[in-house]
């Protein structure tokens, strides 16, 4: 399913160690839909012939600009030299107040888990954790609902459309 990366796109959406068929199946969809690039890092929680992954996916998936990453050192290779902006609930910066730039990557961690401990401190340390803002009694989103917004945000800056 890893195609010939052609151009670098508008943006990408990284998941670090994805659990959720379908979660992944609906961003790879909208960064079909959106023209930009979904980047998956291994492990995952399903395989890439789940029949889930592809309902949500519907048939994007052989025209989906996809990139599959072995592991987390295989991750930060690819990162070199890019902005990464790290979601999470307990990020410091909000998502609507960030200046995108073409070439961004939004990088959310396991449906489950989160992201690692090593690369959740990085994005702290480097100031690229960011959040969505929500009442204090809501613990998170889902990450294809989290993904969509903070995408679109990006696009709606660069004007895109």
């Amino acid at each position: 399913m890893n195609i010939e990366l052609k151009k670098e796109p508008v943006f990408s959406v990284v998941l670090i160690m994805p659990d959720i068929p379908q979660n992944t199946g609906n961003i790879g969809r909208l960064c079909f839909a959106a023209g930009c690039r979904l980047v998956l890092v291994r492990p995952m929680g399903f395989r890439l012939t789940d029949s889930q992954l592809q309902r949500a996916g519907m048939d994007y998936w052989d025209k989906l600009d996809l990139l599959i990453l072995d592991d987390l050192e295989e991750f930060r290779e690819w990162c070199i030299g890019k902005r990464i902006f790290f979601l999470s609930s307990k990020g410091s910066q909000n998502y609507a107040k960030i200046e995108y730039k073409l070439g961004d990557v939004f990088c959310f961690g396991s449906e489950a888990k989160g992201f690692p401990e090593e690369i959740f401190n990085e994005g702290k340390r480097d100031g690229n954790l960011i959040k969505i803002p929500m009442i204090k009694e809501a613990r998170c989103l889902n990450v294809s609902t989290s993904a969509g917004i903070v995408l679109f945000e990006a696009l709606r800056q660069i004007e895109k459309w």
